[in-house]
């Protein structure tokens, strides 16, 4: 639509016709209200906020050729309208047209220095231009005047990537993140900036002293989040040949040996840690569960309450003590204990629907079959509302995947 650029009622009347051709030679009454209607966009005199409202539309509906000649003539127009120069420098992005946007935008900065976002595009056109230190000095001003715009702070964190500066990075997008913390590009662009801190933290480390235990304990941390137990269990004990009284590192072996399933080797380390340090809970716990896992239910409820006694925080350590109960015999105590873990909001989902199904077992024991009914009824419900939430989970995922449409300018992904 060209409306604000025409004039005259033989204009108008031409659109009308072209418009509404079921109108012509019909009610006359329509006929007028809607020629007036039409006209609107043609006649003398016509505004420029009128007519930056009908560019503004072309340009939310993608007519960008279009929005751009008529921000263009606003502009001319009305040169001191910061607005249109605004607007039309988004058009200018959209199109690639980064220097003519940039070009803009500074028009725009020098009639309304705080303009909202006007800095902001001025960064994202010197980022595309890659003239990043540029770029951060526009967005820094953005964050100054509006420090509660997440967007503002994910594009500092971005352009400080670009430019090579990680830590300044994740602290830009760490406050983002805790402004929009459900936004995804803001938790991408966050994830990379701390693994960048975290790579140049052992880079650093091994460059200082390469034969330190603790640069195998770093990797043996990274293997062991990426579920590389093998590996894991490698450098774990090439640490432990560094320093084999180092409190904590028998512990962590010991964790990978029972991720890997290997359940003599991570009691060995286990208990080695116990040795070396008897007040660490977690080594007494893991072991009570190995030995739940195993069937030995009075070791088990030895080293389940040890450890409980030192925190009585332990999650999910009513189910398993629940699970000894139940080795041992003692349905009623087991029954408790499995009561307790489903009561505790901090209870794992998928614990709380062992403790039913477990619960269902002893009231069975202990001849409470109503009881039992329930508590088996119970258990069969989560397990089918978790597999109802696991479809629509990855129903959700595969209709995003096939999603085409591209988020705007100042919240997509640049990458």
């Amino acid at each position: 639509m060209r409306g604000p650029f025409l004039s005259s009622a033989d204009c108008a009347k031409k659109r009308f016709r072209k418009r509404f051709p079921q109108f012509i030679g019909k009610n006359l009454f329509s006929f007028i209200a809607l020629l007036v209607a039409s006209s609107v966009t043609c006649g003398q005199g016509v505004s420029y906020q009128e007519k930056f409202r009908w560019a503004t539309e072309a340009m939310r509906a993608g007519n960008l050729e279009e929005a751009g000649d008529q921000f263009a003539s606003i502009t001319k127009e009305t040169p001191s309208f910061a607005e249109a120069h605004l607007n039309l420098a988004l058009v200018r992005e959209e199109q690639g047209r980064n220097e003519e946007a940039v070009a803009s935008l500074q028009k725009a900065l020098s009639l309304k220095p705080r303009l909202r976002g006007a800095n902001l595009f001025l960064a994202i056109a010197h980022y595309r231009l890659n003239h990043f230190d540029k770029a951060i000095a526009a967005v820094q001003k953005e964050t100054a005047f509006y420090p509660t715009d997440a967007n503002a702070w994910m594009w500092l964190g971005v352009v400080q990537l670009a430019s090579e500066n990680p830590e300044e990075a994740a602290a830009a997008l760490d406050k983002a993140a805790k402004l929009a913390p459900d936004n995804v590009d803001i938790l991408y662009h966050r994830g990379r900036a701390h693994l960048l801190v975290s790579k140049n933290n052992y880079e650093k480390m091994f460059q200082i002293d390469p034969k330190s235990w603790q640069v195998h304990q770093v990797l043996a941390q990274a293997d062991a989040e990426a579920d590389r137990h093998d590996d894991a269990i490698a450098e774990y004990q090439a640490a432990i040949q560094l320093a084999p009284k180092q409190p904590g590192l028998h512990e962590q072996l010991g964790t990978e040996y029972l991720k890997a399933n290997k359940l003599d080797p991570a009691v060995e380390a286990l208990q080695q840690e116990l040795e070396i340090d008897p007040n660490n809970v977690l080594a007494r716990y893991k072991l009570g569960l190995i030995e739940v896992e195993r069937g030995e239910g009075a070791k088990s409820k030895e080293l389940i309450e040890g450890a409980v006694r030192q925190n009585p925080g332990l999650k999910d350590s009513a189910y398993y003590l629940g699970r000894a109960e139940m080795e041992l015999g003692d349905n009623a105590a087991a029954a408790e204990a499995f009561n307790r873990a489903i009561s505790r909001p901090d209870t794992d989902p998928e614990i709380v629907q062992q403790s039913w199904y477990q619960l269902g077992v002893v009231y069975r024991r202990l001849h409470h079959i109503e009881d039992a009914q329930k508590a088996f009824a119970t258990f069969q419900r989560l397990k089918d509302e978790e597999t109802q939430r696991t479809q629509e989970r990855l129903k959700k995922k595969r209709e995003a995947s096939g999603q085409s449409a591209a988020p705007s300018s100042a919240t997509q992904n640049p990458q």
